[in-house]
């Protein structure tokens, strides 16, 4: 069974619609042109009934000849005048003159309606007296105990009188094609829109190749223009989502690769050990020292890599922020590594003001500035010193600066020192115990707290971090 279109459904429903609409309007107008006419009609022979009713109140005593001659003076060609009483007897008619042959009227349809209402009319009735048809128009004049009725042969000149203008017909069957026009091109395009986001699902449910023809080029409108919109953003989700797919292979491949040098290290000195068990005691301690070293790295890597899971997946949960004291955290970190800083000859020269309160995550934060210094203390080099100042912004967030006087890192490196598992010299980071993804733990901390960061060389040497934290 074949479906039809959106398109074609829409058209049909408007259209039938439309017609019902242009029907209808059509029965109104006629109708209403076709009263006005009567109507206009009928209050030209009330008229004459009043002005006749007039003369007849002035003149009493006025004989059947004095109303004959009235009639004839004031005479509309072929039109019967009739004077009927309050009973229904006929008194005086200007065309029939044998009164007693007459029925009585009040059985007529305009005299009980000028009985009831004032006045009257029936059109295109046949008279049983005169065997033709009249358009009847009566007045009652109750003080006068009389009703008057006029009436005008319904002939083929009185009925093209109140023929109605059949101009409106044409003007809503004008009105209908151009919209039946109109109407045909807007579901046109409807529909092929709708055929091709139709195409476009079901490719895109069959992982099909989206890259056809019929799917490149849409009507000029705005619904052409929304559907390539959404096939533009399912084309860049899909990439989008292609290459997550290569970052979550190659950060598998990484963190497979970063999990193996220490589970291999502690694998081989646990062999030795158990290889050598006349191994001396000395020798047996240091190897478990080295054990325990690499177990700390292993579990330093598994910390970083849940911390930065748990920003990416599930930011929502770290969220809940309170209120964070910057300044109280650098002092801390400066009097924790403080051993550190002296066994490597190292300076921090802390510039913070006082008091610098954020809204954030206290542990997040915290790993933002000791992952820095960390970094700093590891690769900046002996002797150097690190420097950390904040101003306060216009723009409702504090301007921190994280500098060292170190060695610094070639041009071509800075680009990606914030991706996960990235170093510059893979193996002194390794001998110096880092996990590769301080860094990135910074930049995701930063931008969960509604920040940025960028990092560049010194003037003369070293490395600066320039980031902001919402206030």
């Amino acid at each position: 069974m074949v479906r039809s279109s959106v398109g074609t459904k829409l058209y049909l429903g408007v259209m039938a619609i439309v017609l019902l609409f242009a029907v209808s309007f059509i029965v109104f107008q006629h109708d209403r042109a076709k009263r006005y006419k009567i109507d206009v009609l009928d209050t030209r022979l009330q008229d004459y009934n009043e002005r006749m009713a007039e003369v007849l109140a002035m003149n009493r005593n006025m004989t059947e000849k004095a109303i004959d001659a009235y009639v004839k003076d004031h005479y509309e060609p072929d039109m019967r005048v009739t004077v009927i009483d309050m009973k229904g007897r006929v008194i005086f008619d200007n065309k029939y003159k044998d009164y007693a042959r007459l029925e009585n009227h009040l059985g007529r349809d305009e005299v009980r309606q000028a009985l009831r209402q004032g006045s009257g009319y029936d059109i295109d009735r046949k008279s049983s007296t005169m065997g033709q048809s009249y358009f009847y128009s009566a007045t009652s004049f109750p003080r006068q105990r009389f009703i008057i009725r006029t009436a005008l042969p319904y002939n083929d000149s009185l009925a093209r009188t109140l023929r109605t203008d059949q101009h409106y017909v044409w003007f809503a069957l004008l009105a209908m094609v151009l919209l039946t026009v109109t109407l045909y091109r807007f579901t046109r395009r409807l529909g092929m829109n709708v055929m091709k986001l139709r195409t476009f699902a079901s490719r895109a449910d069959h992982n099909e190749s989206l890259e056809t023809e019929d799917l490149i080029d849409f009507p000029d409108d705005e619904l052409g223009e929304i559907a390539e919109k959404i096939i533009k953003i399912y084309k860049r989700l899909q990439h989008t989502k292609r290459e997550q797919s290569i970052l979550k292979r190659q950060l598998t491949q990484n963190i497979a690769h970063e999990l193996k040098t220490p589970v291999a290290s502690i694998q081989g000195y646990l062999e030795t050990i158990l290889d050598n068990p006349n191994i001396n005691e000395e020798m047996r301690h240091q190897f478990m020292q080295r054990c325990y070293a690499q177990a700390q790295r292993l579990t330093s890597l598994l910390r970083d890599i849940s911390t930065l899971n748990r920003m990416d997946d599930a930011s929502d949960m770290l969220t809940d922020f309170d209120t964070v004291d910057i300044s109280q955290i650098v002092a801390n970190i400066q009097k924790e590594t403080a051993l550190q800083m002296e066994e490597n000859s190292m300076t921090f020269v802390n510039k913070l003001p006082a008091g610098i309160i954020v809204k954030g995550n206290h542990s997040l934060l915290y790993s933002v500035f000791r992952n820095l210094t960390d970094n700093a203390i590891a690769y900046a080099g002996t002797g150097t010193t690190i420097t950390l100042s904040a101003n306060d912004g216009e723009d409702g967030k504090w301007h921190f600066t994280f500098s060292d006087n170190g060695v610094g890192v070639p041009y071509e490196h800075l680009a990606r020192l914030f991706e996960r598992f990235y170093r510059v010299d893979k193996g002194r980071s390794r001998k110096m115990g880092g996990t590769g993804l301080g860094l990135a733990i910074v930049k995701n901390a930063v931008l969960l707290h509604g920040g940025t960061i960028s990092v560049k060389n010194g003037e003369t040497s070293g490395l600066v971090f320039s980031f902001t934290l919402r206030k």
